[in-house]
Formats: C-alpha cells, sequence, structure tokens
C-alpha cells in the first residue's frame, strides 16, 4: 500500500480521519476502489463504511445505468 501525506489546512486539522473517509467514499463512487478496499482505507469494517456512505453523499448501489440494465438482461434471460 502507497502512503500519501495530504497537507489540510488548520481549520481541517482536526478533522483528518473526516477527510480520509471522505476521499475513499469518492474513489468508492468512482470505481477506482471496492468497498472492501476503501474501508480499509477509512480503517473501518465494510458495514459501517457502507453505512457511512450516505453521509458523503455516495450510493452503496455503485452501478452505471449501463451495468444496470446489462445485470437486468443477464437476469430476465435477455
Amino acid at each position: 500500500m502507497t502512503t500519501i501525506i495530504l497537507q489540510l489546512p488548520d481549520s481541517l486539522a482536526e478533522q483528518e480521519y473526516d477527510a480520509v473517509r471522505f476521499i475513499a467514499a469518492k474513489f468508492y463512487e468512482s470505481g477506482k476502489l471496492s468497498l472492501g478496499q476503501a474501508a480499509e482505507m477509512a480503517g473501518l469494517s465494510k458495514r459501517t463504511f457502507a453505512e457511512l456512505l450516505g453521509d458523503y453523499g455516495v450510493s452503496i448501489i455503485n452501478y452505471s445505468v449501463e451495468d444496470l440494465k446489462d445485470e437486468v438482461n443477464r437476469n430476465a434471460g435477455i
């Protein structure tokens, strides 16, 4: 795992963990990280991280419209 040093303004210093969780949530939302990877980055269990996603406006269901259509068609036998 790579370590990145992020300099936060003093006004955010007390919210260091929130910043890391926000970044992890956004990486999950963009598809760059799986739920497990993002949870690990945030230092949380998958369940706790999944529950936290809504706080950052990120849906636990991370499918594009096309992916969702493909999944529906596969399950419908089309």
